[in-house]
This record gives C-alpha cells, sequence and structure tokens, in this order.
C-alpha cells in the first residue's frame, strides 16, 4: 500500500542555519519542531528528510563530520521522529541536487509513497520548487534562509515548521489539495 510523506529540507527548517554545519555542538533545533513532527507522525504521514550538502564536494564538510551532525540532529528529535534521509554532496546541478527532484523520487520508490499525498517543507525557494518539480504542493517556512525566500511556487508561507505541520494537518482534515501543479 502507498503512503503519503512529508519532504523536509534541514538546514534553516528543523535546525537552526549555521553556513556548512560541521560540528555537531552547533546542532541546535527550531522552536517547535519536534511538535511538529509529531503531528505528521500520528496522522500517518512518513517523514523523510532531503538535504543538499555541497560543503562535501567543496571540502568544507568531511563525510564523517556530516554524519556527527545528522546523528546529532537525529538524538536531538528522537530517532522515531524521522524514517529516512537523503543526502546530496554534489556542488554542481545535477538530478538528486535540489531543486532538482532526485531526491524526492528516489525516496518514492524506495519507500512505496503515494506522490500526491505527499508534501515539501522547506526554507528555500530551491525546497519548494524542488516539490514542485515532483508534482507536490510545498510550504515555505520563514526561518533560516526563509526571511529572504520569495515563496512565489509555495501553496503556503508558514512562520516556522511548527506553524507549517499545524496548517498542513488542518487542511488535510479538511480533504483540501491544491490545485494541479
Amino acid at each position: 500500500m502507498q503512503r503519503p510523506a512529508i519532504f523536509i529540507d534541514r538546514d534553516g527548517t528543523l535546525m537552526e542555519e549555521v553556513n556548512y554545519c560541521n560540528d555537531p555542538s552547533q546542532v541546535r533545533l527550531i522552536e517547535g519542531v519536534r511538535e511538529g513532527l509529531t503531528s505528521l507522525k500520528a496522522a500517518g504521514f512518513l517523514t523523510i528528510l532531503v538535504t543538499n550538502q555541497r560543503g562535501i564536494a567543496k571540502g568544507l564538510i568531511t563525510p564523517l563530520q556530516y554524519a556527527a551532525v545528522h546523528a546529532r540532529l537525529v538524538e536531538l528529535l528522537d530517532p522515531a521522529l524521522l524514517d529516512a534521509a537523503y543526502m546530496c554532496a554534489d556542488a554542481d546541478a545535477s538530478p538528486r541536487r535540489k531543486p532538482a527532484p532526485g531526491m524526492l523520487l528516489e525516496a518514492a520508490g524506495e519507500w512505496n509513497l503515494d506522490l500526491p499525498r505527499c508534501w515539501m517543507i522547506g526554507d528555500k525557494d530551491i525546497d519548494v520548487s524542488c516539490g514542485v518539480q515532483a508534482g507536490i504542493p510545498s510550504i515555505l517556512v520563514r526561518t533560516g534562509h526563509g526571511r529572504e525566500a520569495v515563496g512565489a511556487e509555495a501553496v503556503h508561507i508558514a512562520a516556522d515548521f511548527a506553524e507549517a505541520a499545524a496548517w498542513l494537518l488542518a487542511r488535510v482534515q479538511e480533504g483540501w489539495r491544491p490545485p494541479s501543479l
């Protein structure tokens, strides 16, 4: 049976933005993230992290540092709140690097996802565009880089992840679906 999922950007969406974060001690959850993820999981969504990490290709982050930062994020959240994580270390445009939808499509195949019932949440226009290119609605959050983002393709703009989760769940309960993307 196909399942719905929420695709979520990492830096600036779940955790405070730290340019090329390579130190687990710098990981700070954005307020309300744990509660937002808990409510999405309770509603039956898989929660899948999708993150560009070009700092690896640029030599600013090692794969071991990325793994340590990710482990700290999961520890602060609770391991049960993220079902999967996909990372793209490419520095240049590639089918997996957001705004391209490769990581979302890869996850959809591996997790048997029902893309028409999936959503994307992120703090950059490239996150929103990634969702749109995968054919799913996207929500822009005003944390991280979201303060400067335009959000033209977003179906909703929220103050933060917790507000995005609450708004999304209210729309799902109402049976609302955005116009065809």
